[in-house]
């Protein structure tokens, strides 16, 4: 059976069962900062088993896309080691809320295990809490498996929770004897072992308990089921293979990459790692590109990083030099495109940008080689035979050399590896990303928060269609406690039954206004949803006195909402516009809405050009004229994206969604106040266009009166020029390009004066050369030369030096520049770099480069004359050991 069918018989099987097929979420967890990666079925529920959300039904089944490759969960070192470790895995779960419980659970898996597909039973083993009798006798009755075959465990392998405190409950797994063969021999080798032997398929979570924390368990009223299951191991069993890289989830990718090296799979067992750990990274680089992650150096951007460049680097082992994941990643599209049809929307994207991080990893795969060739130099030149630890971490973490890369090189050049000292390196590396991880994981809730919501009704929105509204104060938040009132001064959060303020979310700021009570007034200075769909309004009391059961005014600040609108239609306009100008693959990447600018991030894989930045102006202006009407409907999610309307990989939707269209212009699924028609928006003008990532550009602009008052600028400023040059209008541009080339040409005149005033000079400097042990060594302060000034005037020097040191420093508008040159027959003897990193040192900066020149910066001009006087110490120290070693 392939995989393909057996995803499908899953789902179907439990569609049949009354079970909701709910699709993937993104492998972006929506609005739960506490993951990095959705890495588990039940994550995009998890505010359903909260308490926090409902759905409109209590059964669900998925086949969820799932990354385990940083934070918490990382396998990716054992990816391609082992026969089932992944990046990328589908996780195939089955889940009821409040439903269903362990019986129904039990009996669904035994029977789709034993039925469906036809596992032998006598090859089945099940696990379970050890205090879980329940789920004991239940195996027995309602599965028939012997009591033999039913082992408990204990807390740590057979007990979830979702957290410190919340939502948790025994689990009970289902196992497959994989035979003696796989064992490892071990004579207590049993339902347990690390081995290979006992293969976990399912697991099955029984959530009944509610812990506090204090450690308290209560039984939850409406008990639910988690299960997960990978695909990836099942279909290894089902089609009888001992490593999930046999199956056909892997096989297609692997046969190309080994068209690739020219090795065929299974006929060299290194060939086969590189294989594999490209196959899997293959799979998440497709994916989380797809899903709108971008390269870059931290968070969910550095790991995909790493997953490119480390595929990269296995290419390299098995000889593949040039970039070639990018073509390979529509292998990956192609098998995938049943499951997940918004690969094909993606392809394009995908390919372009792991192309552009091979690129970009090639040059420093460059950098890094140089640094290990330097390192081996200095150790040839020392006698000593081993490469130290913090290199071998330095190759590792800044230019992505694995250790066995570095291993290769190492046998090659007859040195062996501080592999201890690359252990302590990466250790220490590894409690500092903990701690880190730590502090960038869920932002601290405030628990006033969640106490609040949980004895709230939601705060209604009426803000669609008013900007007052009548509403009841529910709670009242000082600092991190429930106020029964605050009064004039006193800083608050107020939660309303109802509100027109509209709480900051999807890219749009909240509104601001007051609230206005019975000889009262409070300020709202933002609105703001802390926790779940709890809407607090942030503000100060400005008189009288706020009660928990007052009824207020909410008054939001007219003004301000409407240029707030203008922005946010305006960048449903734009992104539409940027699709049509720059291509199908621009997808947003994140976005600020607020009253006097917007900021819109897009994927694009090359800076926006002046006459594609001038045609999306023109085109989103025009569509303003064109007074396009602007729709809003409810629709069910699926209905919303059958109709094309683009979804945010970074927002939440629920089952039912608000669907924004901009007649004849875009569709989009969108929470966020709008104008009623794009001629509302009055004016549109992009103020720059930048790249702020590999593949991400940002576009920043105004609309309404902020773009009027951006052009009228832009004239003032114009005006302003035209009257300093004396000129018309019409006239001002051909004046400043005479202007330009005058200067230009004077600029070129004064650089020959320079050069030849230099000439001149060095001929003199050059006589201040002292010997020190036989070399000539010069030393030399010029102030008022720029980086450039300093380099000609140094290659001067040096060229009249003929055999020597120089060192040349200058202070320019209160910063430090300093170089170093050492003729070609000494660099045997002395680096310029070493040298500089000595004196650059005083001046408070550093510096580095190659063996015949190296140039520094610094902070502290003042100590320029002695770090030129270093110099000489240096040398003589050099030349001392030189003679020493001689």
């Amino acid at each position: 059976m392939k995989a393909n069918e057996l995803r499908k018989l899953f789902l179907d099987y439990f569609a049949e069962r009354g079970h909701k097929v709910v699709p993937s979420s993104p492998l972006v967890p929506r609005n739960d900062p506490s993951l990095l990666f959705t890495n588990a079925g039940m994550v995009q529920f998890k505010g359903v088993f909260l308490g926090e959300e409902q759905r409109d039904y209590q059964r669900a089944v998925t086949t969820q896309k799932c990354i385990r490759a940083g934070g918490k969960h990382n396998d990716l070192e054992n990816v391609g080691h082992t026969a089932r470790h992944h990046t990328f895995f589908e996780m195939l779960g089955n889940f009821s809320f409040g439903d269903y419980f362990k019986k129904e659970a039990i009996a669904y898996a035994w029977e789709f295990l034993t039925e469906k597909i036809k596992l032998p039973p006598e090859r089945l083993w099940i696990t379970v809490f050890r205090e879980d009798d329940e789920a004991f006798e239940l195996w027995k009755k309602v599965a028939k498996v012997s009591p033999e075959r039913i082992v408990r465990m204990d807390e740590k392998d057979n007990f979830w929770q979702m957290g410190d405190t919340g939502p948790c409950g025994p689990c009970s797994e289902i196992l497959i004897d994989q035979g003696p063969e796989l064992s490892c021999g071990k004579p207590d080798c049993a339902v347990g072992c690390e081995c290979d032997r006992y293969l976990e398929i399912w697991n099955l979570v029984f959530m009944q308990y509610d812990r506090d924390a204090s450690g308290t368990m209560t039984p939850l009223p409406s008990p639910s089921i988690d299960t997960g299951m990978g695909l990836e191991r099942l279909t290894a069993v089902v089609q009888g293979v001992k490593s999930n890289y046999e199956t056909d989830l892997f096989q297609p990718i692997i046969q190309n990459i080994s068209s690739l090296a020219g090795v065929p799979y299974g006929s060299d067992q290194q060939a086969d790692i590189s294989y594999q750990v490209i196959a899997d990274h293959l799979r998440s680089i497709t994916f989380l590109l797809s899903d709108g992650i971008l390269p870059s150096n931290e968070g969910r951007g550095y790991v995909l990083r790493r997953i490119i460049r480390r595929a990269s680097r296995y290419g390299k082992l098995i000889g593949i030099d040039k970039p070639f994941l990018y073509g390979l990643t529509a292998v990956v599209v192609d098998e995938m495109r049943d499951a997940f049809p918004e690969l094909v929307d993606s392809r394009e994207h995908v390919a372009k940008v792991t192309l552009l991080e091979e690129e970009r990893f090639a040059t420093t795969l460059d950098s890094g080689l140089a640094l290990l060739n330097e390192t081996v130099a200095k150790l040839k030149g020392r006698g000593s035979k081993s490469i130290p630890g913090d290199i071998l971490f330095k190759l590792y973490d800044t230019y992505g050399f694995p250790l066995d890369l570095v291993a290769d090189m190492a046998r090659d050049m007859n040195l062996q590896l501080d592999e201890a000292g690359y252990q302590r390196a990466m250790e220490e590396q590894r409690n500092k990303a903990r701690a880190a991880w730590a502090g960038s994981g869920e932002e601290k809730v405030k628990p006033v928060y969640s106490t609040v919501a949980g004895k709230v009704p939601n705060t209604v929105f009426t803000g669609y269609d008013t900007l007052e509204d009548d509403g009841e104060i529910l709670a009242i938040i000082r600092g991190d406690t429930v106020a029964p009132e605050v009064g004039a001064g006193d800083e608050a959060e107020i939660v309303l039954h109802r509100t027109p303020f509209y709480a900051e979310s999807g890219g749009q700021v909240g509104d601001r206004g007051e609230l206005l009570g019975e000889g009262a007034k409070f300020s709202v200075e933002d609105t703001a949803k802390p926790f779940g769909d709890l809407v607090v309004h942030k503000g100060r009391v400005k008189r009288g006195v706020f009660r928990e059961g007052d009824a207020v005014l909410a008054k939001v600040e007219a003004a301000r909402r409407s240029d707030t609108v203008r922005h946010h239609t305006v960048t449903h306009i734009l992104h539409a516009t940027l699709r049509s100008v720059l291509g199908d693959h621009v997808k947003q990447a994140g976005s600020l809405v607020a009253p006097d600018r917007l900021r819109f991030d897009f994927t694009h894989y090359a800076p926006v050009s002046p006459r594609e930045r001038e045609r999306i102006e023109e085109m989103v202006n025009q569509r303003i004229i064109e007074n396009h009407p602007l729709e809003t409907k409810i629709m069910d999610v699926d209905q919303a994206m059958a109709s094309g309307a683009m979804a945010l990989f970074d927002e939440k939707y629920g089952d039912s969604v608000r669907v924004v269209t901009v007649q004849d212009v875009s569709r989009e699924l969108c929470g966020g106040t709008h104008a009623r028609a794009s001629g509302d928006i009055g004016l549109f003008k992009i103020i720059s266009e930048a790249g702020i990532a590999a593949g991400v550009r940002r576009i920043e602009a105004v609309a309404g009166k902020h773009a009027y008052q951006a052009f009228k600028r832009e004239e003032q400023d114009m005006l302003e020029v035209a009257r300093i040059l004396k000129a018309s209008d019409l006239d001002i541009v051909p004046r400043v390009e005479r202007l330009v080339s005058q200067v230009k040409g004077l600029e070129k005149e004064n650089d020959q004066f320079k050069s030849k005033m230099r000439s001149s000079q060095a001929g003199d400097v050059v006589s201040e050369a002292k010997s020190v042990d036989g070399v000539k060594v010069l030393a030399k302060r010029v102030d008022g030369m720029t980086p450039k000034d300093l380099r000609d005037f140094g290659d001067k020097l040096r060229d009249r030096l003929g055999s020597g040191i120089l060192a040349i420093g200058t202070v320019k508008d209160d910063k430090v520049n300093l170089i170093v040159m050492v003729t070609k027959d000494l660099t045997k003897r002395f680096h310029a770099g070493q040298i500089i990193k000595e004196l650059s040192a005083l001046l408070g900066g550093s510096g580095g480069g190659k063996p015949d020149l190296a140039q520094s910066g610094g902070k502290d001009p003042g100590k320029l004359d002695e770090a030129l006087k270093r110099l000489y110490t240096v040398i003589k120290r050099v030349t001392g050991n030189s003679a020493a070693e001689g």
